[in-house]
């Protein structure tokens, strides 16, 4: 019967409908450079623009994924990963557009991270004969032919870029993590060693427990993003003569988020904008770009969306089901009839308050019931009534204290008494219905609330 009911979750999406020129702001991501343009990222495609701007073109309009572009080094081709055969693999094109052509077969995800100096081999990380879930480093001719070149390096997790004479390779051992916190200190920040390809000696860039990420080797140093300021993401170089770390962009803004270097200059993302950084001069400018694309989408279209649930609940009765996927909540029943979108919103679960155990909510002009997941006993007023509709999205105040309405995961039952960790986990995971919540109100577990929680 469940199988039944994640079959039948279907839901009218309206993502709203887009004119065909730009809107700020955009979200361009990874892009990389040659002498006379950048490919980049967005609304995972690959697009072309010319160095100093202008009008971008689209290069990939396949329906999974294109990502991770990488000029060779004379800008004739483009490396990147790609879904095209529903498997995630390297790719290479002519940098004016063409078919792409698929250079790895193995069943395991492969990433695209770069070229070898002469342009003839693509290098890319794969988990393919190491057992585990930590990559290694491989190349692959250009042409597609033969099998791939593993790197002497036992693992690696992230870009990587190779000396002008092809002996050494900037490169990190390990992947990024949690780059969404901020100043990450843990046993996971990122490093970035220089190997030597004759003996697999490695070196690693002075640091104190910094992320260092995005290496790009440019003549006798090597730039690389690092937060290493305690402030935020920007661009450093390391002298490989003299061993010394430098600034080269003062941020006083968002962080770098990724960066590739080309002639005469490196190209970096910031907050959904590319800039290029000119290592001659030591000064950045930013790329004004414009996008005129069909982005179908956001055309309103249906959408199947039961791979897709992330939260499930029944009535008492068993008749009918909620189910949360792509911000609605849809009532489906058991075996006969529709399902119906309830919220026609960005919701994730829908709340209200009352005492006592749970009853069912009837939608206004609708004979299906939507059963609250929590009721949580408590004297707070302003109860949200069946008759005004559903509750809305808004921010709430709980013990004085502003806090986005959203839902990540089911909530989980307060120690009884314990105002505070109440509080807190209402914050966290539930959405309130408007109320106002006094700090010297104690958020209680009753027994409307462990009967709730069951569901």
């Amino acid at each position: 019967m469940l199988k039944t009911l994640l079959l039948t979750a279907f839901l009218l999406t309206f993502a709203g409908v887009a004119p065909a020129q730009t809107i700020e702001p955009l979200l361009l991501q990874k892009p990389t450079l040659s002498r006379t343009q950048i490919v980049f990222v967005y609304a995972g495609d690959l697009w072309i623009v010319g160095r100093d701007g202008g009008t971008a073109s689209r290069l990939t309009t396949g329906s999974g994924v294109e990502t991770d572009p990488k000029f060779s080094p004379d800008g004739s081709m483009i490396a990147f990963t790609g879904e095209y055969d529903g498997n995630v693999d390297v790719y290479v094109m002519p940098a004016e557009g063409g078919e792409p052509r698929r250079i790895t077969y193995h069943p395991g995800a492969d990433q695209a991270i770069g070229w070898t100096p002469d342009g003839k081999r693509v290098m890319f990380l794969s988990t393919r004969g190491t057992g585990l879930p930590v990559p290694k480093m491989y190349t692959m001719p250009v042409t597609g032919e033969g099998l791939p070149t593993e790197l002497p390096f036992p693992m690696a997790g992230g870009g990587a870029s190779f000396s002008p004479d092809g002996s050494k390779l900037a490169y990190m051992p390990l992947a990024p993590a949690f780059l969404q916190w901020k100043k990450y200190r843990g046993g996971r920040t990122t490093k970035i060693w220089i190997g030597n390809l004759s003996d697999s000696a490695v070196e690693e860039v002075p640091r104190q427990n910094s992320n260092d990420i995005a290496p790009m080797w440019v003549g006798n140093k090597i730039y690389f993003i690092s937060d290493r300021s305690g402030r935020n993401f920007t661009l450093y170089s390391y002298d490989t003569a003299s061993k010394k770390v430098t600034e080269a962009i003062a941020n006083t803004g968002l962080d770098l988020k990724s960066a590739s270097a080309g002639p005469d200059g490196i190209v970096y993302e910031q907050f959904g904008t590319i800039n290029i950084y000119d290592t001659s001069s030591g000064k950045s400018s930013r790329v004004n770009i414009t996008l005129n694309g069909d982005l179908a989408q956001v055309r309103p279209r249906y959408e199947r969306v039961a791979q897709r649930i992330d939260s499930v609940a029944l009535s008492p009765t068993g008749a009918r089901a909620v189910f949360g996927a792509r911000g609605e909540i849809i009532s489906v029943p058991a075996e006969k009839g529709n399902a119906r979108n309830l919220t026609y919103a960005v919701e994730r679960w829908a709340w209200y308050q009352q005492e006592g155990p749970p009853e069912p909510f009837s939608h206004p002009g609708s004979s299906l019931h939507l059963i609250p997941l929590i009721a949580w006993a408590t004297s707070l007023g302003h109860q949200h009534s069946p008759n005004s509709g559903p509750a809305k999205a808004s921010s709430y105040s709980c013990c004085n204290r502003e806090q986005p309405s959203h839902l990540k995961r089911p909530f989980r039952e307060p120690t009884p008494g314990h105002s505070q960790d109440a509080c807190r986990q209402l914050r966290r995971h539930v959405r309130l219905v408007p109320h106002d919540c006094p700090s010297s109100t104690s958020v209680t577990a009753g027994d409307g609330l462990r009967k709730s929680l069951r569901y």
